[in-house]
């Protein structure tokens, strides 16, 4: 599949990050970029995001893992990944030659582990900028998410913008009192990019064997049924702030992406979606184009930011 063009300029600036288009595919939903690669034309994406990275291999949780709900998917994955040193020497290489923005996803239980991550990512070549995942527990804090709480989200993105030169993107938590705040505090303490959604906390039980659904109990839901809270979460943050903000959730087609944006995202990431259709990611842009290019919209720009609020 090809992608017209139709002289529409998609290119995005967010920040210190540019972007050919504002389409990017999200963190633990893409692989490493190079499983989907006999399906899609990666180097087409605005972006793809890493499965999320740890220092040590980690195996994730036991299964079942997956449980399937009405417009959503629940995962408790436990953020599996090969580590960080299998990534740089196996993966990265290849990847780059996919030519393609790279966004690497890092998570720790502690503010050291962030913080050699960023070290060891900001030494590779082909790294467009990294993604913290605060949504993980603190374990020297009683095993506190660090994303729900303002000062532990400041400490971890404080600590890693000291030790990177690399773009930062700080991904939030939905399940917060007010979002607002963790946004502040994490432009407070220097990151160049938010991106919002992570999963909403939720749980699948079986009725005939009176079990949980998921091996962990509780996992994160994710897809459709999550859009409209996406929506209003980026919304909040729009308001609140104003560096780049990346909108995650429940994204399928174009007009789901072009809301996000509407509201003043300056780009996009599709998750889910890409589990249910690999092209999703590419079918977007051709509709963000095909759909601009009707409206006489030449510049992507013009559109992001502009709903009307009488």
């Amino acid at each position: 599949m090809t992608i017209e063009n139709k002289g529409v300029k998609l290119e995005v600036e967010l920040g210190p990050l540019i972007l050919p288009n504002p389409v990017m595919v999200a963190s633990g939903t893409f692989g490493y970029g190079l499983e989907y690669s006999s399906l899609v034309d990666v180097s087409r994406l605005g972006g793809v995001v890493m499965k999320g990275l740890s220092l040590e291999p980690r195996p994730g949780n036991l299964p079942p893992r997956l449980v399937e709900t009405f417009g959503g998917l629940i995962n408790a994955i436990g953020l599996e990944n090969i580590g960080v040193h299998a990534f740089v020497d196996q993966i990265l290489p290849s990847i780059r030659k996919q030519n393609v923005p790279i966004i690497v996803n890092i998570f720790g239980n502690s503010v050291h582990e962030y913080v050699r991550l960023a070290e060891i990512l900001s030494e590779a070549k082909g790294i467009a900028g990294l993604e913290i995942n605060i949504s993980c527990p603190n374990v020297k804090s009683g095993g506190m998410v660090f994303g729900t709480d303002p000062r532990s989200a400041s400490e971890v993105v404080s600590s890693v913008r000291k030790n990177t030169s690399l773009p930062v993107i700080t991904k939030l938590t939905p399940n917060v009192t007010d979002i607002g705040v963790i946004a502040r505090a994490v432009v407070d303490a220097g990151t160049d990019i938010i991106s919002a959604i992570n999963t909403v906390s939720a749980m699948g039980v079986n009725i005939y064997d009176r079990k949980p659904m998921l091996g962990n109990i509780v996992g994160g839901l994710s897809g459709p049924a999550i859009k409209p809270i996406a929506l209003r979460k980026v919304w909040e943050i729009v308001q609140t702030v104003s560096i780049p903000v990346i909108g995650i959730g429940g994204i399928v087609d174009h007009k789901d992406a072009l809301e996000f944006l509407l509201i003043g995202a300056k780009a996009v990431q599709i998750g889910t979606a890409n589990f249910i259709n690999p092209k999703a990611s590419l079918e977007t842009i051709r509709g963000i184009e095909s759909f601009l290019d009707s409206q006489d919209i030449y510049d992507i720009n013009e559109f992001i930011g502009s709903l009307i609020v009488s």
